[in-house]
């Protein structure tokens, strides 16, 4: 991919802060000084891509919120970057009476309406400030960009399109239209953003189809009406994707449950799960020391910090997909290459003479003057390497912390071979019942695992006996009440979702510490070594690119939104494999599903793939909205493929429902 979808939006947000202007690149003058006016959707957005630095380079002297008390700066212009809502319109509209700034760049994230504008436009005529709106644009940038090839819908208000939101039973249709139409609309922005049409596939009788319908047909729309389309011109310019036309692969969530809640052991995956990170930023909460607090005393407060895992952390971008034990070593292996560094450099300021003059160190002096030039040269370099150990110390000391005191290898292990079909080493209900063996939600997670998994479900008995050491252990049962539901539907719609046959194989335990001197105890955790194998997201995609005959996907809708007419067909008109895919999970996704897309294209030669979600979740957050289910509710989950088999079953359902 010449270029990753996070650059492409990058460059749109560089071009936006620049007057909507392409900015001039080794410019030496000064940038012209400006203000951001954003609201929370336009912050999310920017935060994960743009730094503090990059915006004061880019002339941004302050940023602040739409809805925060503003100052009058009279001699500034003001660029907004804000969701077109009602309240967000009433607040520009205010800032214009009030005569807030020089000129106002009207940015939006998703299209304005007509009528919307039409109300600006009259506030404008109204403070007599026509003069001073200066452009007014829509952007399509209602996505945001976490990695090169990784993007989630939104961050705010995500409830509003969450797996509970689009699985809940009570939805009216007109709710979950709404829900369709926001993921629509981003996805919309998305492939303006990219500058592609893509080819979509999607399975029948769920939530994703209703999502590629729309789209579908936002796409068609956009490409008839040629003079404004949105996909002629620059938009698609060199540079993109490639000749062939991307593959869109929609997904639903409830193909596959078991993974959003399986314990994890790759770096960014743990430190999703057990860790506060969101938007690329994580939370630490620093331990304040051992000494006591006197007696009574107010308990100190701990101090948290936040560390920002960003495209520029080297460290970060090499091991986020590598299983745990690699980055506590690899960690081990910079702090040594650093201090080997700063040695260097005390050892030339030493021979210099800098700390003391003795003849030996004089007339060393010339050998050693390029030597310690470059040695202080290389010193900014050396502080940030100093900056990132730090940084990662603190988060895998963090992440070592979690998986000693809940076990977490074990979990881990212990799920590929439930997954994997494997034979287990010791009994589920002992596992459940350890009392120094993970939280209760780790417990719960690794039984509902285990539930859905099973090719057959456990007899009401062994249930009963699940059940009750599960209580035991402190657990909360509202989750199992919705799996069970689920699996029913699931069980007549089809066949139990595979995980594939291979386990990680462990290499032992580790010593008590990894070598001599490193900074990570490791005693007893086990270092286990991941085998590729693919999740069903995964498999799905592998099916769709490489254009196989699968009975998985072999009843996938084809929607090409470049074809005069749509069809209800499965049959692809292209027969040619894929190059690029996009994989989006409409009800939610994880770092667990995108670290397996990644390490699956990495063995395809010349192919990329991306991957996106409705929301972004780890298993505490997914774990919550099962549990709030309510069980005594019929719950109508729609992963039923067979369109006959489903209008049967929703007649006997509700025939059923009246006696």
């Amino acid at each position: 991919m010449a270029a990753g979808i996070r650059e492409k939006q990058t460059v749109a947000l560089k071009r936006m802060l620049n007057f909507n202007v392409p900015p001039v690149k080794n410019s030496t003058g000064e940038p012209v000084w400006k203000v951001l006016i954003y609201d929370r959707f336009g912050q999310d957005i920017i935060s994960p891509l743009l730094s503090v630095k990059e915006l004061r380079d880019m002339g941004i002297t302050l940023h602040l919120l739409l809805h925060s008390d503003r100052d009058p700066i009279p001699d500034v212009p003001a660029v907004y970057f804000v969701m077109p809502t009602e309240e967000n319109i009433d607040r520009m509209c205010q800032d214009l009476r009030n005569q807030l700034y020089e000129s106002y760049y009207l940015n939006f994230i998703s299209a304005i309406s007509r009528s919307k504008l039409e109300d600006i436009a009259n506030a404008a005529i109204g403070a007599n400030a026509v003069a001073q709106v200066a452009k007014v644009f829509d952007q399509y940038l209602n996505f945001i960009t976490l990695e090169d090839d990784m993007f989630v819908l939104c961050n705010q208000n995500k409830e509003l399109v969450s797996y509970r939101a689009i699985n809940r039973p009570d939805i009216t249709d007109t709710e979950m239209e709404t829900i369709m139409d926001t993921i629509v609309d981003s996805l919309f922005c998305f492939f303006v953003t990219l500058g592609a049409i893509p080819i979509i596939r999607c399975s029948r009788g769920t939530a994703a189809e209703m999502v590629a319908v729309k789209l579908d047909k936002k796409l068609r729309e956009n490409l008839r009406d040629a003079r404004n389309s949105l996909f002629t011109g620059d938009t698609l310019g060199a540079g993109q994707f490639s000749f062939q036309r991307p593959l869109l692969v929609l997904v639903d969530r409830n193909i596959d449950l078991a993974t959003p809640l399986h314990h994890t052991w790759t770096y960014q995956a743990l430190v999703h799960d057990v860790l506060d990170f969101h938007l690329n930023r994580v939370n630490l909460e620093e331990s304040t020391g051992t000494e006591g607090t006197p007696a009574g005393a107010r308990p100190k407060k701990k101090n948290k910090k936040s560390y920002d895992l960003t495209a520029s952390d080297k460290f970060w971008q090499k091991h986020k997909g590598s299983p745990f034990p690699e980055v506590a070593e690899s960690v081990q292996q910079e702090l040594e290459s650093y201090r080997a560094q700063e040695d260097e450099v005390k050892r030339l300021k030493s021979i210099m003479g800098i700390e003391g003059e003795d003849e030996g160190a004089i007339s060393m002096l010339s050998d050693n003057t390029a030597k310690l030039t470059s040695a202080v040269s290389s010193l900014p370099e050396l502080l940030e390497k100093k900056r990132l150990i730090d940084l990662h110390t603190n988060v895998a000391t963090a992440v070592l912390e979690h998986i000693k005191t809940r076990k977490l290898d074990v979990y881990f292990e212990y799920e590929e071979k439930i997954m994997s079909k494997s034979t287990l080493d010791k009994s589920l209900l002992d596992m459940i019942s350890d009392p120094d063996a993970g939280t209760p939600e780790d417990k719960m997670r690794l039984f509902l695992i285990y539930y859905i998994s099973s090719s057959q479900a456990p007899s009401e008995i062994d249930l009963d006996q699940y059940k009750k050491a599960l209580m035991d252990a402190g657990c909360n049962l509202a989750p199992l009440s919705y799996i069970k539901q689920w699996k029913a539907f699931t069980k007549m719609a089809s066949a139990p979702t595979s995980y594939g046959n291979s386990t990680p194989k462990p290499l032992g335990l580790f010593s008590r510490v990894m070598n001599t001197g490193s900074q990570f105890v490791m005693e007893g955790v086990k270092n286990l070594v991941l085998k590729q194998q693919n999740l069903p997201v995964t498999r799905i995609l592998d099916n769709l690119m490489e254009m196989k005959s699968n009975p998985e996907t072999d009843d996938y809708r084809y929607f090409d939104p470049k074809m005069l007419r749509g069809s209800d067909s499965s049959v692809p008109r292209n027969k040619n494999p894929f190059q690029e895919a996009i994989v989006f999970v409409v009800g939610g996704g994880n770092y667990i599903e995108y670290q397996n897309l990644i390490d699956y294209i990495k063995g395809k030669q010349g192919k990329h793939v991306l991957y996106g979600c409705s929301e972004l979740f780890n298993a505490t957050q997914f774990i919550k909205q099962v549990g709030t289910f309510n069980s005594n509710s019929v719950i109508l989950i729609t992963v039923i493929t067979n369109y006959d088999f489903r209008d049967w079953f929703l007649t006997s359902l509700y025939g059923f429902l009246s006696l």
